[in-house]
């Protein structure tokens, strides 16, 4: 059959523009689906119910008998009919959306390949749910305002917090709006009770230090994230508990805090490997600042795992991966993709279930070996 015919046009004489062939496959791609996919009607044809009836025991309407819901819905998956996304949402007063909101002082997240693989973590539970997302960038003093009109519009059933920091001022806020919530992280200031998925970055990093000091390494430079952010002052706490339960002090001309990017790693790493006292060994809070690291490290031609040693912690990045069969570097391992299935799995058992207790996951950081971890040189 032409594709003309099916979407009722007729076959152009002149070749087609890229929009004239989006506009007749997408033409040919509705046709085809309508003629392949039971509709509503049809579908209460063949039950002998009318199709309100229909749709109410299909979108979860309560006053459906549920003998007559059960008829229904096996009907329904026999002929491979799926109700309305939208219609559900509306049956049962919610929105199907999930929000997002990033404040423009932090929109480098929405660029952050960790940001990312999260989404995608998250998305894939979303849409096992029925449920979509919404992203929004917005003023920082517009930030609050975003959340309470998500609120008061029932735009969304629940929210996501990314990046919190020590004293997150959004938790009290969303408690306000009771509005269901989950942090990506943990507030260590807040004393109220909130649901959030986290890695257990303090004892992450006092295993990678411990494992550094045991291989003679006492000068051991600090390549933190930003250390306004929760997880980054736990690294830092890591770090130097490890140092401490050996008797040493942390040089704060090791200890460095920023945006976690590859340059970033390179100019603190050729920063401190030029001082009268370099380091032997870095430990790094982020996969790419420590690519950046290595780059310095062998352009002063010393050799990795020889001269001076790497750990850093690796969020299992889908396409920025840490070696296949030997990891690349030491480091701390945890998918943060995997930390988006389980925060979007307990925020959707709590918009099931706006009564349930607040609940916490902390996913411990596997410490893998790779090829940039050595005794320290002799004489340091």
């Amino acid at each position: 059959m032409h594709h003309g015919l099916l979407c009722g046009h007729r076959r152009p004489k002149q070749p087609l523009t890229c929009g004239e062939f989006t506009r007749y496959y997408t033409g040919f791609e509705s046709a085809l689906g309508a003629a392949l996919a039971m509709n509503l009607k049809q579908l209460a044809e063949t039950l002998g119910l009318s199709p309100t009836t229909v749709s109410r025991a299909l979108n979860g309407y309560p006053e459906v008998a549920a003998e007559t819901r059960k008829r229904v819905e096996a009907a329904a998956r026999q002929h491979d009919y799926r109700p309305n996304i939208r219609a559900r949402g509306l049956a049962m007063g919610r929105s199907q959306m999930i929000g997002h909101v990033i404040p423009v002082s932090t929109r480098h997240e929405m660029m952050n390949p960790v940001f990312s693989d999260f989404i995608a973590g998250a998305g894939d539970a979303y849409a096992r749910a029925g449920y979509d997302m919404t992203l929004s960038l917005v003023p920082d003093d517009a930030e609050a305002s975003t959340y309470r009109t998500l609120a008061n519009k029932q735009s969304v059933d629940g929210i996501v917090i990314h990046g919190p920091r020590s004293d997150e001022h959004r938790i009290k806020l969303l408690h306000e709006l009771k509005l269901p919530f989950v942090v990506h992280g943990r507030a260590s200031a807040e004393e109220s009770a909130y649901s959030w998925v986290d890695v257990n970055n303090r004892r992450a990093f006092a295993r990678a230090t411990q494992l550094l000091l045991d291989l003679g390494h006492r000068r051991i430079a600090l390549v933190n994230g930003l250390e306004v952010m929760d997880f980054a002052i736990r690294r830092r706490q890591g770090f130097e508990t490890a140092l401490a339960d050996r008797g040493l002090a942390p040089d704060p001309a090791l200890m460095h805090s920023d945006e976690m990017t590859e340059h970033y790693g390179h100019d603190i790493a050729r920063k401190v490997l030029s001082l009268d006292k370099p380091p032997t060994a870095f430990l790094v809070s982020s996969l790419i600042s420590a690519i950046g690291v290595r780059r310095a490290v062998e352009e002063r031609g010393l050799k990795l795992g020889r001269d001076v040693s790497i750990i850093t912690h690796d969020d299992e990045l889908s396409y920025l991966g840490n070696g296949k069969d030997v990891p690349i570097f030491t480091a701390t391992r945890s998918s943060v993709r995997e930390a988006g299935r389980i925060a979007a799995d307990l925020l959707l058992d709590l918009i099931a279930d706006p009564d349930r207790t607040p609940r916490h996951r902390l996913l411990e950081a596997e410490l893998t070996i790779g090829g940039s971890t050595g005794p320290a040189p002799q004489g340091h």
